[in-house]
């Protein structure tokens, strides 16, 4: 596949796609970066933007990976957990990627107040909270922060300062899950009113839950942490929301979004292993192929369940348990 094929492959949204196209033709080293604030634990829902950034990184762009600690305690993590959590998250991300196949080496790792402190940047946040109104930047702030029902300044100021790491980072694109896509927006419109160009905006689809419509930090069953044990991982596949023949729900998007792709860029299938009298074993060698027979009710969601068990442990054995194990506990105690 070409460049941008593979660039822009399983994204939701491009804001900027031919100037996408007009960069990989340049002959320049593209930059994209993607923040992450280091609040809760990591967990499987981040596969979809690290397979983007190994998409990207194979492209030959340069990949920095914000970690944006301001944005954690503007988000109401505790400043005495920032530093531990940052420890983590820096130490956990490569370790995925490499374990889903792809090469971290043209990884950077930034840290928001490194220079998200500096006074230039400062300066130039206040220049904008003269353009921004309180109504935009709550409109921005509202799918990625918790605002509640009293929201806090400190939500204003989020996404004002994302909309800066762009410029500040000298990226050419920022990726971001489509829950992104009101703060990419007001970067769009506040760049050139503060002498900055608009940058690419690249959206990848948000995971959905194995239980409800969503990951959440209150309900474990919704979601993997990339440390959970084998047994676990079976368990909470088990428990996934999977009705026989419905695409709506999270193991099938699992399936299209994470293993599917991993299954083809190796050229393997993805392996089904049953009794014949239940049909025997089956390989599918895409995606299309599984939604048929899923939808056509010839795959049992717990012959499929047992099998996406199975994927999951084969990445998640390839991580360093005990080394990442230390981290998570000085960060989430």
């Amino acid at each position: 596949m070409d460049k941008f094929e593979l660039v822009s492959r399983n994204t939701s949204e491009i804001i900027g796609e031919d100037d996408l196209k007009k960069l990989l033709k340049s002959g320049k080293k593209p930059s994209v970066y993607i923040g992450t604030a280091p609040t809760g634990r990591p967990h499987v829902g981040y596969f979809i933007w690290l397979l983007k950034l190994s998409d990207l990184l194979e492209a030959g762009f340069k990949v920095k990976v914000l970690l944006a600690d301001l944005h954690a305690l503007l988000d109401g993590t505790p400043y005495e957990v920032l530093e531990d959590r940052y420890k983590y998250y820096s130490a956990i991300i490569p370790e995925v990627i490499k374990a889903m196949g792809g090469d971290p080496k043209n990884m950077e790792f930034v840290k928001g107040s490194d220079f998200e402190l500096k006074g230039d940047y400062m300066k130039d946040l206040l220049r904008m909270a003269t353009n921004v109104s309180v109504k935009d930047s709550l409109k921005a702030a509202s799918d990625v922060v918790k605002l509640g029902d009293n929201p806090k300044l400190s939500g204003l100021i989020y996404p004002l300062m994302q909309v800066l790491d762009e410029e500040y980072l000298k990226v050419d694109m920022q990726l971001g899950g489509n829950d992104q896509r009101k703060i990419f927006v007001l970067a769009r419109e506040q760049h050139p009113k503060i002498g900055y160009k608009p940058r690419i905006e690249m959206m990848t689809p948000i995971l959905r839950g194995l239980v409800g419509k969503k990951m959440s930090a209150s309900d474990p069953n919704t979601k993997i942490d990339f440390l959970d044990d084998e047994e676990t991982v079976r368990k909470k596949i088990n428990k996934a929301d999977c009705v026989e023949g419905d695409l709506d729900n999270g193991v099938m998007e699992f399936m299209k979004y994470i293993i599917m792709v991993i299954k083809g860029d190796n050229k393997k299938s993805f392996k089904i292993e049953r009794p014949e009298k239940f049909g025997g074993n089956v390989g599918y060698g895409n995606y299309e192929d599984l939604e048929k027979d899923f939808v056509a009710k010839k795959l049992h969601p717990m012959d499929l369940k047992i099998a996406l068990a199975r994927e999951i442990n084969e990445i998640l054995g390839k991580i360093d348990h005990s080394k990442m194990s230390k981290l998570a506990k000085k960060a989430y105690t």
